[in-house]
């Protein structure tokens, strides 16, 4: 396959930052996306060239570091698969692909396709730890979990913070990510204790970090690799509400 790239380059937060165009030539069809971008900076590196930066690790959708917007959707038009998962013969010979990082106030751009997405950390951390000693291996059955509770959390924890909801938000919205973290632990008879003072901390950090507010359209659910419900945000909004008139007459 021979494409054509249209890339973004950046060199730090700072810099105004520009498209680029790349010759993608012989490109298997068989190729992941990442692996053809490996391949088109192999070329610009022998050329005497500066690569073209990237996020990545493990390659296999289950990270969320491969940060990439495709053609203007984040990790493409694909379905439930991150950027990583993409491969070549979803495309056609002679195509133009555009390739941008994901652009958000609170993601700031570190070089070319790579952003700062520690933002997200700070989110988790401000939910703190739970107080309840779950045990080992063995105890795992020792507190009764509803069926419906247990698959909502599952479900809920199987967000891997990519940001795709962020990127596909007009508000640079995280209540898709926030509401799957704290869904995960508030469901749970474990995070029960700590649920108000959880849900209060992350919303607020959430809107400290410069995330926009949700607009319930439901962008944030279309992308997600892992298609998580926008379910996640109704339930972290009535939690939050409730936290906060429990604060309020404390």
């Amino acid at each position: 396959m021979n494409l054509t790239l249209k890339v973004w380059r950046q060199k730090s937060e700072n810099d105004t930052g520009r498209i680029e165009t790349y010759d993608a030539k012989d490109i298997p069809e068989e190729a992941s996306f990442l692996e053809m971008l490996d391949i088109v900076n192999e070329k610009i590196v022998g050329e005497g060239g500066d690569p073209i930066h990237f996020d990545h690790d493990c390659r296999e959708g289950i990270c969320g570091m491969c940060s990439l917007t495709i053609n203007g959707v984040p990790h493409s038009k694909e379905l439930g698969i991150t950027t990583c998962q993409v491969h070549m013969r979803k495309f056609r010979d002679g195509d133009t692909i555009w390739i941008e990082p994901f652009r958000a106030k609170a993601f700031p751009i570190v070089k070319d396709l790579v952003t700062d997405r520690s933002s997200f950390d700070r989110i988790i951390a401000s939910g703190g730890f739970i107080s309840v000693r779950t045990g080992s291996a063995v105890d795992a059955n020792s507190i009764p979990i509803e069926f419906e509770d247990a698959t909502e959390a599952f479900d809920a924890a199987a967000c891997i913070g990519c940001g795709a909801c962020v990127a596909a938000c007009k508000n640079a919205s995280a209540m898709l990510f926030v509401g799957a973290k704290a869904a995960h632990l508030n469901k749970l008879p474990q995070g029960h204790p700590e649920k108000d003072r959880r849900v209060l901390a992350m919303v607020r950090k959430m809107d400290e970090e410069g995330f926009g507010n949700c607009t319930n359209q439901y962008e944030c659910e279309a992308v997600c690799p892992k298609e998580i419900s926008a379910d996640v945000i109704a339930k972290l909004n009535r939690d939050y509400a409730t936290a906060s008139v429990k604060e309020a007459v404390e």
